[in-house]
């Protein structure tokens, strides 16, 4: 695990990172960077992050709350990094928007939570997916650019 930057990256309660026997354990190491210092990561009681994950926080923030459970080669950012514009790309301002991710959220593999998403609690979220929109509780989300469902099956 590699945490770094000048803002905060705060874990409350226990956090699992990383997880053996998984695939990429021994070379896929997890990201958290919190660049600027207004930038912040907030990770809360009983989450779960498989390997190879990146979180990156330039903007207001990053929270991921209890019980979550991210699959290996997720990427969650809270800003462009760069100006869109063609000119400002090397030096402009880049958009930024924070993200929230609620209580015992279950985030497939390979999954791309972009700037200004809030996901909401006990939501599930597929392999793959592109996270452009926010989610509400207890919805499905699939695809990219990813589309909402319901009906997840109970117990």
């Amino acid at each position: 695990m590699l945490c770094i930057g000048k803002g905060t990256i705060k874990f409350i309660g226990s956090v699992n990172l990383g997880f053996f026997p998984a695939p990429y354990f021994l070379n896929g190491y997890i990201h958290l960077e919190a660049r600027s210092e207004e930038s912040s990561i907030e990770i809360h009681d009983g989450v779960c992050m498989n390997n190879g994950v990146a979180i990156t926080s330039d903007g207001p923030g990053i929270r991921i709350g209890a019980r979550t459970l991210i699959g290996a080669h997720c990427e969650i950012i809270d800003s462009d990094f760069h100006d869109l514009h063609p000119d400002r790309r090397s030096n402009g301002k880049p958009k930024t928007a924070r993200v929230d991710i609620g209580e015992n959220v279950l985030i497939g593999s390979n999954v791309k939570i972009m700037k200004g998403v809030r996901i909401g609690k006990n939501a599930v979220i597929a392999n793959s997916a592109v996270i452009m929109r926010s989610i509400p509780e207890n919805g499905m989300a699939f695809g990219n650019p990813a589309k909402v469902g319901f009906g997840m099956a109970q117990d």
